[in-house]
């Protein structure tokens, strides 16, 4: 299948869980905060659709794979202590910024949220200053 036509049915899905998740639940489909929720000292009130979203992130690849042969997803193309480096200061600016690109980015811009505005503008140029540094400085 042709990149771009997974990209569109990704992002398709996406969109699609995201109004799914808000008519249902009332929730934003933030993946920082979602995951956040099934993490001490949270309640564990509303365990069960958190769950069922992750696992849902954790299958797609894994039936995509069945489905087409492809995944989507490539090896990583750093070592393993940068990776995790990495995911330790995405999860600390998830947690600084109060939501990540998916709460941020596709639903709280989808609903106009100028706090959004300001943390997906703040998001790109970190994304542009990280690239600049790993790519011309180090």
């Amino acid at each position: 299948m042709h990149p771009y036509i997974m990209a569109v049915i990704g992002g398709v899905l996406i969109g699609l869980s995201a109004v799914l998740l808000m008519a249902f639940n009332g929730r934003i489909a933030g993946v920082s905060g979602i995951v956040g929720g099934l993490l001490p000292p949270k309640p564990v009130t509303d365990r069960s659709w958190r769950l069922s979203f992750v696992l849902g992130l954790v299958l797609a690849p894994l039936i995509l794979r069945m489905t087409t042969g492809v995944s989507g997803i490539g090896a990583p193309a750093v070592d393993y202590p940068l990776l995790l480096a990495a995911g330790v200061l995405v999860g600390a600016g998830t947690a600084f910024g109060g939501g990540c690109t998916s709460g941020h980015g596709i639903c709280g811009m989808a609903r106009l949220s100028p706090r959004s505005a300001v943390a997906v503008a703040v998001f790109v140029m970190a994304a542009i200053v990280t690239v600049f540094v790993t790519r011309h400085l180090v």
